[in-house]
This record gives structure tokens, C-alpha cells and sequence, in this order.
């Protein structure tokens, strides 16, 4: 069995979760651009641990309020975009930006990391994880965080959709040039 470096995983892991559903899928663009947009706006909101449930709610509300449907696959993977590696840093982007939205002064990346490394690498129990992690959302950082992930979530889940459209006509235009070829050798 061939053995991989834990960057090789992490590529092969976004390949396979993210980029082969979007390739394999046989629906409209703008179907697989709305799920991809989705779940990364969902990603980018202070909400680990939930973010996945939101898409599917946002899903819901969509197929029965609006009438409008997208892919809840990819919706639900691109939610991943945040994890357990990227959320600090993440996290951090959103309280600056909330900081300086609100006028605020911000504290430093290490007293946020040190605080959320606290609460989710300590040995606590779930519900004293959970209790301690919405004392730092609702007290200490959280309202910074709420605000400044805002525009986060506006700018990726809208520039996401665009760039997936674009994605795919350029993947579709490539497919149309390549039948096109074969056509000409055939002849």
C-alpha cells in the first residue's frame, strides 16, 4: 500500500470531497454554483460544528419557500472549508474585521489562539466544552467575530458562485473543443 504525506492526504481529501462531485455532477451550472455558494458562506461564519445543518436548513427553506433548488452535496462539502486546521486563523480574520468594522480595538492572534485552544484541545467534557465555547463566543470575542464574518460570508459565497460558473463553461467550452477534434480525426 503506498504511503502519503500528510499534505498528499489533505490534497487527495479536498480532490476527492470537493472537486470530483463538482466534476461528476450532470446538473446546470448555476445548480452546482448555488451549492458551492452556499456552503461556502456557511463556512465562513464563526458557526463550526453546525454549519453543515445550516446548508441543509438553507436547503429546505429554498426547495419549499422559494422554489429554487441546488446541490445539497456540494453545499455540505464546501462547508469544510473550515475545520479543525483552519478555524483558528479563520476565526481570527473575522473578530479583526469586526473589530475595525465596530471601531474596536482587537487583541492579538495568540490570546485568541491560546483561549480556543483551551476550550477545544482541553479534556473536557462535551457540555463543558460547549458551555465554555459560547462564554467566548458571547462574551469575549463573539460579537467581533459575528460582525466581521459578515462580509467574509457575503464576498466568498457570492465570489464562489461566480467563479463556479465560470468554471464551468470554461470546462464546458474544453469539453465542446475536444469532441470537435475528435470529429476532425475521425473524418
Amino acid at each position: 500500500m503506498r504511503h502519503f504525506t500528510l499534505w498528499q492526504k489533505i490534497k487527495r481529501i479536498c480532490r476527492y470531497r470537493l472537486v470530483i462531485p463538482l466534476l461528476r455532477s450532470s446538473h446546470p451550472p448555476k445548480y452546482k454554483a448555488l451549492g458551492v455558494a452556499v456552503g461556502v458562506a456557511w463556512a465562513m461564519t464563526p458557526l463550526v460544528g453546525i454549519q453543515m445543518y445550516l446548508v441543509f436548513m438553507t436547503w429546505l427553506v429554498m426547495r419549499k419557500v422559494f422554489k429554487r433548488d441546488f446541490s445539497l452535496p456540494l453545499g455540505l462539502a464546501y462547508t469544510w472549508i473550515t475545520n479543525v486546521f483552519t478555524m483558528i486563523p479563520i476565526y481570527y480574520g473575522f473578530y479583526v474585521t469586526g473589530q475595525m468594522m465596530m471601531h474596536r480595538p482587537a487583541t492579538s492572534y495568540a490570546d485568541l489562539k491560546g483561549t480556543m485552544e483551551q476550550v477545544f484541545l482541553a479534556d473536557y467534557t462535551f457540555l463543558e466544552k460547549m458551555a465554555a465555547s459560547f462564554k467566548l463566543v458571547l462574551q469575549d470575542w463573539g460579537l467581533g467575530m459575528a460582525v466581521g464574518c459578515l462580509p467574509w460570508a457575503l464576498v466568498f459565497g457570492v465570489g464562489s458562485y461566480y467563479l463556479t460558473i465560470r468554471y464551468e463553461r470554461l470546462r464546458s467550452e474544453l469539453k465542446q473543443k475536444r469532441l470537435e477534434e475528435r470529429k476532425k480525426w475521425k473524418k
